[in-house]
């Protein structure tokens, strides 16, 4: 009888461990085909979307506050000129021939507020973590981006979408608006933008799951 048992025990254990070498290796799988579709999809959005990133001196109060303050001022006087663009291209050139007058805001602001910082302003390539906005879900990647980088730039970083134009979006709503989800539609192909935009902000967050998961496994490979 206690034969029998064993028996019945070794072959229930060994049934078990089948199951879950399948399931570990299936879910492996499933992981290293997303990890692959999200790292192309990063890499072909750098010349599809322009990003902004504005990075503070520090992490102390006054300066994580006047990086708001440089953030709003720029994003106010490049939103109705961006507003009507069609494309990438001609962001990239809208924003391009603003680059002076975009330091001069910034150290403006800077100044206002009682600081000598420097400031640093181009249109360059950034690094960018999983980021949502409203119902679209970007994966972590480098992508083009307008960087601001006040005095040593050692602070917390804010980022939005310059084009489309994510940036003002009110990321309280569901869905974004008509016009920039058709401004996003028309940048990426059908496949990308299946890929990072969800019907509601409910379906976008089970995306932002899914690419911080891949954002996590990235990080331990290169470890």
């Amino acid at each position: 009888m206690m034969k029998k048992m064993t028996r019945e025990l070794k072959f229930r254990i060994m049934a078990f461990t089948i199951c879950l070498i399948s399931i570990v290796g299936t879910m492996g799988y499933t992981i290293n085909s997303e990890t692959e579709m999200i790292k192309k999809a990063s890499s072909d959005y750098k010349d599809k979307l322009i990003r902004f990133h504005c990075i503070a001196n520090s992490d102390t109060d006054e300066d994580q506050a006047l990086k708001l303050k440089v953030r709003d001022e720029v994003i106010a006087y490049l939103q109705p000129k961006l507003k009507g663009s069609k494309s990438v291209g001609e962001s990239e050139n809208i924003i391009k021939s603003e680059i002076d007058k975009l330091k001069e805001i910034s150290a403006e602001v800077i100044e206002d507020n009682g600081y000598d910082y420097k400031v640093d302003v181009a249109l360059t390539h950034s690094q960018f973590p999983t980021k949502q906005y409203s119902n679209v879900v970007l994966p972590a990647g480098e992508y083009k981006a307008l960087k601001i980088i006040i005095g040593s730039g050692q602070g917390r970083n804010w980022w939005c979408v310059m084009f489309p134009p994510l940036c003002f979006v009110d990321d309280t709503n569901a869905v974004i608006d008509k016009e920039t989800d058709d401004k996003l539609r028309n940048a990426l192909t059908e496949e990308e933008y299946k890929l990072i935009a969800g019907k509601d902000k409910g379906d976008a967050e089970d995306k932002k799951l899914k690419f911080k998961t891949v954002e996590l496994i990235e990080k331990l490979q290169k470890k």
